[in-house]
């Protein structure tokens, strides 16, 4: 197992001159892919009409993202542990730069698709930057960084929103992919001038079984998640697909615990720290999406229909736009009560304030300042929730394998979205109201998946509980390498 060079960064000591410029540009990378996520949710309606395609078949530039991040995140992440995080990281970004481009050319379904997956193979910037952090970063910078990093997956969401129903609103739709391209092509330049490369690597051989097992299963899985609702939860497609799902990942893991060198180490997975954050981040995962469901389409449906608030969409994107600023701030209270209490008291904190948020909804969404509210409560505990987790995943597993760590972390996140979306759209589709000869979701409906959520986030704390407390001084350090000597700023490049 490699380690950080000799020189180090002493507790307490001024941080490198060039510290504040690294978080930015790595924070700045993870809100240009996040923005990935919501370049397309103006044009959805009008993407069949744009591609000359079905809207089942439109629908695929969504699911093939989903499903290559999915695939991109592990894998991407044990790479970087062995071959270079900032590597790595660079290419992640040419994949979004060039999957954005192939998108702005696109006028027809399958280049659609084949630029959307590319940046969906993107999606390991977050915790790849985080892993980063921890190798190149004073220890006193590191909590409030790698909350800052972790939140940007949402902020980037909140504030992408507005930005691209007023440029769907007033210009060709390809040009929402040739901002995307650019606004990568500023990150890669900047990633490239201001970020280290880490001297951390496990060295080792790539376990390509393990990673297409791991692909397989999450494909199988993922897809019967995302398109159960179209083609039946008791197809035998969907039916199918989840069997499919579950023997591989039984023969996956019994792989993995029997090569030298698993893609991931399961029994470090296994670790209660390890696992229970990892429990957390499904259930928040699904909790934070919930909402993301529910309020844009409250915002927009008529007021005629008694509980519908009749905004557009850009309007709706300026309305959520303030929960992506509040995450963000919230990751600076994050580190500070991670510092003070450890990152247990801050993922349970971060899960109660957003069981209130959710609370809060079942009252109050009958206004747009209530609709506001909501999302800023929800979105401030999310970023207490998110900025914890790298704390608790970092302080768990070695340097080493940290890039794997972060990246399976990310995923899980991501699995409890997927698992949000199916859900909620199950239950929106069943309660329903009839409004001028269409079906609607009825206020039911969106009070039931608010509710859910509100559920979601209480179970994330539940897992939190069973984390173990925080060390106090004098008690052997975790398992892991610890977190108070990363390697000078001033580190080799690659």
């Amino acid at each position: 197992m490699s380690h950080p060079a000799a020189g180090h960064a002493k507790a307490g000591s001024p941080a490198p001159p060039r510290s504040n410029a690294v978080v930015a540009v790595l924070a700045f990378a993870g809100i240009v892919v996040s923005l990935m996520q919501t370049l397309v949710i103006p044009i959805v309606p009008e993407l069949p009409r744009y591609l000359d395609a079905s809207a089942s078949n439109a629908a695929w530039a969504i699911t093939a993202t989903l499903l290559a991040a999915a695939v991109a995140t592990p894998v991407v992440g044990r790479l970087g542990d062995m071959f270079g995080k900032r590597r790595m990281l660079l290419v992640s970004v040419v994949l979004l730069v060039s999957g954005s481009v192939v998108c702005a050319l696109s006028d027809s379904l399958v280049p659609m698709i084949v630029g959307r997956t590319l940046q969906g193979l993107a999606a390991a910037v977050v915790p790849l930057g985080i892993s980063i952090m921890r190798d190149v970063l004073p220890a006193e910078r590191l909590a409030g960084s790698t909350a800052l990093m972790s939140a940007s997956l949402g902020v980037g969401g909140a504030l992408g929103l507005p930005a691209a129903a007023f440029i769907a609103d007033r210009y060709d739709w390809h040009t929402l992919f040739w901002i995307s391209a650019a606004l990568g092509v500023v990150a890669l330049a900047l990633l490239v001038l201001i970020v280290p490369e880490s001297k951390v690597r496990t060295g080792g051989s790539f376990d390509l079984l393990g990673s297409l097992g791991l692909s397989a299963a999450l494909v199988a899985l993922l897809l019967a998640v995302s398109k159960g609702g179209d083609w039946g939860w008791t197809s035998g497609t969907t039916l199918g697909l989840f069997a499919a799902a579950v023997l591989i990942f039984l023969l996956w893991g019994r792989y993995e615990l029997r090569t030298a060198q698993p893609l991931v180490d399961l029994r470090t997975t296994a670790r209660r720290q390890v696992l229970f954050t990892n429990l957390a981040s499904v259930a928040l995962g699904f909790s934070m999406f919930a909402m993301s469901l529910v309020l844009p389409q409250v915002l927009q449906l008529p007021e005629q229909t008694g509980y519908g608030l009749g905004r557009s969409m850009l309007a709706v994107g300026l309305i959520l736009a303030p929960q992506g600023l509040v995450m963000m701030a919230m990751s600076a209270v994050s580190a500070a009560l991670t510092k003070a209490k450890g990152p247990k008291v801050t993922l349970m904190t971060g899960a109660v304030v957003v069981a209130a948020g959710y609370g809060l909804s079942l009252a109050l969404m009958s206004e747009v300042w209530h609709i506001m509210l909501v999302a800023c409560v929800i979105g401030g505990g999310v970023g207490f929730a998110y900025g914890a987790m790298p704390a608790l995943i970092m302080g768990a597993v070695p340097a080493s394998e940290t890039a794997a760590a972060n990246s399976l972390n990310t995923l899980m996140r991501s699995m409890g979205t997927s698992f949000a979306s199916a859900l909620a759209g199950v239950i929106l589709a069943q309660l329903t109201t009839d409004f001028g000869g269409h079906a609607l979701p009825s206020e039911n409906g969106f009070k039931t998946v608010m509710a859910i959520g509100a559920g979601a986030a209480l179970l994330a704390l539940f897992f939190a509980s069973f984390l173990p407390r925080r060390q106090t001084a004098g008690e052997p350090a975790e398992p892991a390498e610890a977190l108070t000597e990363p390697a000078e700023i001033s580190g080799a490049r690659a």
